[in-house]
C-alpha cells in the first residue's frame, strides 16, 4: 500500500512517516525541504519528493496509486509570512489538493487542521460544535481551508476527514525542546499566573489518531478534536516536565501588562528590520488562551484512545531527548 504525506520534513510529519513505514507501507514523503527526512535510515519504501505543494503537476504525481494521503502541509510559523500565502498554502493549496486526491480516486483525505481554528475559548472545554472565531492569520487561513475541503467532499463525495489536534509534542518538537532547555537553564519565567489550561498530545498518539482517520469507515466527511485525556493548568505542564528532567520547577511571573506591549514592540521592530521576531503577541497565547476539549466524538467514532498523560508523555520525550544528546553525535 503506498501512502502521501504532505509536510513531511516537519515535527509531526516526519513522525508520522516513520509511524506509516513500521505499519509497512510505501512512504511518498512530500516537503519543500528534505534536511530531517535526510536522517532517516536508508529504506527502499521511503519515496521523498521535494515540491510545493502548490504545483499541481507535482502533487498528481504524488499521489497517484495513493491509498491514503495525509495532508499536514501548511504556512504556520513564520510570523513575517505575507498573509497571502497563507490563503494560497492552506485554504487554496488544500482544496487543489482534494480536487487531485478525487481525480486520483484516493481511499482517503486525512486533512490536518487545528485547534487554533477557535480562537479565544470563553467556556472550555470545547467540541467540535463549539463556535470558531479565529482571530490570527494563520488560524483564520486553517479554517478557510477547512471549510473549503469539506465543502468539495460534500459536493464530491471524496473520503475526507479533517483532524483538529491540540498542541501535539515530543522529540524533535521545536516548542518542546525550547520549553525543556529554558527549564534547565534556570530561564523560563511565566507571564500570567500560569493557571491557563493547556490541552497536549504526545505525537505517537496523534500518528495512531491519523491510522484511525485513514481506515475507521465512521470518519469521512467528520471532524474530529484530538488530544489526551483532559487539560493541565500551565504550571502543571512547566512541572510535569522539570520532573521529566529533575530540574527546578519556575516560580517567577511576569504581569501581561508589562510584557504584552514589549512583545508587540519587539515584533514590530524585527519584522521592519525585515526578521523573523523571537517573541511575538502570537506567543503569549501560549500563556493565556485556554485550550481545552472534549475528545468525546473521536472515542466513539474512531475508537480514539490516548496512551499518555502528560507526566508520562513528557517523561518518554525527556528520555528521548537525553538518548539522542548521549548518542555518538553528541559526545
Amino acid at each position: 500500500m503506498i501512502v502521501t504525506v504532505t509536510g513531511a520534513n516537519g515535527f509531526i510529519g516526519l513522525h508520522l512517516v516513520q509511524d506509516q513505514l513500521a505499519r509497512g507501507r510505501k512512504v511518498r514523503a512530500v516537503d519543500l525541504s528534505a534536511n530531517r527526512l535526510l536522517t532517516l535510515p536508508p529504506n527502499p519504501e521511503l519515496e521523498i519528493i521535494r515540491a510545493d505543494i502548490r504545483d499541481k503537476d507535482a502533487m498528481a504525481r504524488a499521489v497517484d496509486g495513493a491509498a491514503f494521503v495525509f495532508h499536514l502541509a501548511s504556512a504556520h510559523l513564520a510570523v513575517s509570512l505575507p498573509e497571502a500565502e497563507y490563503w494560497q498554502i492552506n485554504r487554496d493549496a488544500a482544496l487543489s489538493l482534494a480536487e487531485i486526491c478525487r481525480q486520483a480516486g484516493i481511499r482517503r483525505f486525512v486533512h490536518c487542521s487545528s485547534v487554533g481554528v477557535y480562537g479565544e475559548i470563553k467556556d472550555p472545554p470545547a467540541d467540535e460544535t463549539s463556535p470558531c472565531h479565529p482571530d490570527l492569520i494563520y488560524e483564520k487561513s486553517k479554517l478557510a481551508g477547512e471549510q473549503a475541503v469539506l465543502a468539495y467532499q460534500r459536493q464530491s463525495g471524496l473520503p475526507l476527514t479533517v483532524l483538529r489536534p491540540v498542541w501535539v509534542y515530543g522529540p524533535g518538537c521545536p516548542r518542546t525542546e525550547k520549553l525543556f532547555r529554558s527549564l534547565r537553564k534556570g530561564t523560563f519565567f511565566y507571564i500570567g499566573n500560569g493557571r491557563s489550561l493547556r490541552h497536549c498530545l504526545h505525537i505517537e498518539d496523534f500518528t495512531l489518531a491519523c491510522e484511525l482517520a485513514a481506515t475507521r469507515p465512521q470518519a469521512p466527511g467528520e471532524i474530529f478534536i484530538i488530544g489526551d485525556a483532559g487539560a493541565v493548568t500551565l504550571r502543571e505542564l512547566l512541572g510535569a516536565m522539570a520532573a521529566a528532567a529533575s530540574c527546578r520547577v519556575p516560580r517567577l511571573h511576569l504581569p501581561l501588562a508589562l510584557i504584552r506591549p514589549l512583545f508587540a514592540t519587539a515584533e514590530k521592530l524585527f519584522l521592519a528590520l525585515g526578521r523573523e521576531p523571537m517573541v511575538s503577541t502570537r506567543t503569549l497565547k501560549f500563556f493565556t488562551n485556554n485550550t481545552a476539549f472534549s475528545i468525546a466524538k473521536a472515542r466513539k467514532l474512531l475508537g480514539f484512545e490516548p496512551r499518555f498523560d502528560v507526566a508520562e508523555g513528557m517523561r518518554r520525550t525527556w528520555a528521548a531527548i537525553r538518548a539522542r544528546e548521549n548518542g555518538p553525535a553528541g559526545r
